[in-house]
């Protein structure tokens, strides 16, 4: 089963101190993205950037988010130093970029196209935040049929309280929850579910 790294909106505008969307903590989890990209680039697992980019008139920012977009005189506008990766988690040549403006990575994107290219079934997902883009993704992997991993000191939140409960409820779907340390541990050979081949062998069985 093929794996893919996903890593969403590390973007100044979200993650640097007194940015426009600064989420809390956001930096805490930037060294432990940096060692599993590190890692899933030495073996070669397709490494995929999603981020934000918005107009600068606003027009295409979430509605319940242009208040905040207008009040801060914009963020995550392509060309502006805002909107730039974290210098730590910087694409390379051969990585993938993925640009969305709303908050799942799969919405309205060529995310799902890729990842079926590419050969994905397995995709391990970091970033922030986790209550919405983190979640948002995950949920709609899920139901896309990807097995999902989420690394729980890779993903932050606003508060510990936030990130922990939106775990949970990932877990309760069936969301394989990793520390990094866990899955660099287990890398090249991630442990798999093998959902499908349970299914197969089934339907198989039945038939």
């Amino acid at each position: 089963m093929k794996t893919a790294f996903i890593i969403i909106d590390m973007q100044k505008d979200f993650c640097q101190p007194g940015a426009p969307f600064e989420v809390t903590g956001a930096m805490n989890v930037v060294p432990y993205i940096k060692r599993t990209l590190a890692a899933c680039r030495s073996h070669r697992i397709p490494v995929i950037h999603v981020f934000r980019y918005y107009r600068a008139d606003g027009i295409d920012v979430e509605l319940t988010r242009y208040d905040a977009f207008m009040k801060a005189g914009g963020a995550c506008i392509q060309g502006t130093k805002g909107a730039e990766i974290l210098d730590e988690l910087k694409p390379i040549e051969g990585e993938y970029l993925i640009i969305k403006q709303r908050w799942s990575a799969f919405f309205q994107t060529e995310l799902d196209c890729l990842l079926k290219r590419l050969g994905v079934e397995q995709i391990i997902v970091t970033g922030v935040q986790t209550p919405n883009c983190i979640r948002g993704t995950v949920w709609d992997a899920n139901s896309l049929d990807y097995e999902v991993i989420v690394l729980t000191d890779g993903t932050g939140a606003k508060t510990t309280e936030i990130h922990i409960a939106n775990l949970i409820d990932m877990e309760s779907i069936g969301i394989k929850l990793m520390t990094t340390d866990d899955l660099i541990k287990s890398l090249p050979t991630i442990p798999k579910d093998n959902i499908r081949q349970r299914i197969q062998r089934e339907i198989q069985r039945k038939h």
